[in-house]
């Protein structure tokens, strides 16, 4: 499976809902900005719906801003790491231990790294709709909408990140569905350390 097509590309599972006639359970977005700025950790199971319509599975770990590790569980040999600005995709069978890397910028995922996530802000929402279970929020760079999009389905009372969507500029999509999250707790910095794992994998 291409890596790249995690944060790049993608066809996977919609985020489709039928509409309904009033928004009563919406989660307003300053309350939904408050919520991703509170999670300064986070490490949680998911399941990843892969655009070939495959499925694969593993373990995130967050630490905003800007850091986040996907470790995929065999048979898989892949990891996407996201640090000091950059994105990097280790996938053994391709490139023998050194990363693909991009610009975490240029992915949709850097809206919900940021420093201060303020969903609000200049334009970034393209859509903000209510199901009757949950709430999703389609989100962009206003300046860089070729970057693609992402869409991130909440739940309330609490409010909790439920699963998201990457969308590249073709509309291609995929689904990162979380499980058992535990949000606080410490995570090495080690974790998120590209340059320290580009040289563990290449000893």
């Amino acid at each position: 499976m291409n890596r790249r097509t995690f944060l790049m590309t993608g066809t996977a599972l919609a985020l489709t809902a039928a509409a309904l006639p009033a928004q009563a359970a919406q989660i307003p977005l300053n309350r939904i900005s408050a919520y991703l700025n509170g999670l300064q950790t986070v490490e949680a199971g998911f399941t990843q719906i892969n655009p070939d319509g495959t499925i694969s599975t593993g373990r995130v770990f967050i630490r905003r801003p800007g850091r986040a590790r996907f470790e995929y569980d065999p048979p898989e040999a892949a990891l996407v790491m996201a640090g000091g600005g950059q994105v990097a995709i280790f996938d053994a069978k391709s490139n023998l231990g050194r990363p693909e890397q991009y610009p975490l910028a240029r992915t949709p995922l850097s809206i919900i790294l940021e420093q201060n996530v303020d969903l609000a802000r200049r334009n970034m929402v393209v859509g903000h709709t209510y199901d009757g279970t949950a709430t999703t929020v389609v989100a962009q760079d206003p300046e860089h909408p070729e970057y693609g999009r992402i869409e991130l389905n909440f739940t309330d009372n609490p409010v909790e990140l439920r699963q998201w969507v990457v969308v590249d500029g073709s509309g291609a999509r995929t689904t990162i569905i979380l499980r058992d999250m535990k949000a606080g707790g410490d995570l090495a910095a080690s974790l998120f350390n590209i340059t320290l794992e580009t040289q563990r994998r290449s000893r």
